[in-house]
């Protein structure tokens, strides 16, 4: 088999922040921006690598929820744990001193962990966790 990941999705609850933090912060190409109702789904990915994007997407789009998943969901992303994406760079001290210097919410700086990767932590404006490993 050829498998690959193509797309992932991490909700968003501004479009505009979440447009900010991916293309302006991290260096995201947008791919996508697409409106429908009222709601906005964003692609995005890394430079050059045109098969990899995340799509940022409105939770409250998703037609097989009830209002009660709706309220949990914005609860976990309010506090931080609904989604989460591992990145990689190959230069993990100068990739966090630029998103540190963006003013985002840092959950962790840069730390050899006792699993054998070296990373670091942040949250999107969404509160999706964002970990940043070095590669090696």
């Amino acid at each position: 088999m050829d498998i690959t990941i193509h797309s992932s999705f991490l909700a968003h609850n501004d479009p505009e922040a979440a447009l900010a933090f991916y293309r302006d912060v991290l260096g995201f190409e947008v791919r996508q921006d697409v409106g429908f109702k009222g709601l906005r789904w964003i692609t995005v990915g890394p430079p050059g690598q045109p098969g990899t994007s995340i799509v940022l997407h409105p939770p409250a789009a998703d037609p097989g929820i009830t209002q009660d998943e709706r309220r949990t969901i914005e609860e976990m992303m309010a506090k931080g744990t609904y989604g989460s994406i591992l990145l990689a760079t190959a230069d993990l001290d100068g990739t966090f001193e630029k998103v540190q210097a963006a003013d985002v919410d840092i959950v962790q700086e840069p730390t050899e962990q006792p699993y054998g990767v070296r990373d670091c932590a942040l949250r999107d404006p969404a509160g999706n966790l964002i970990r940043i490993q070095q590669r090696r």
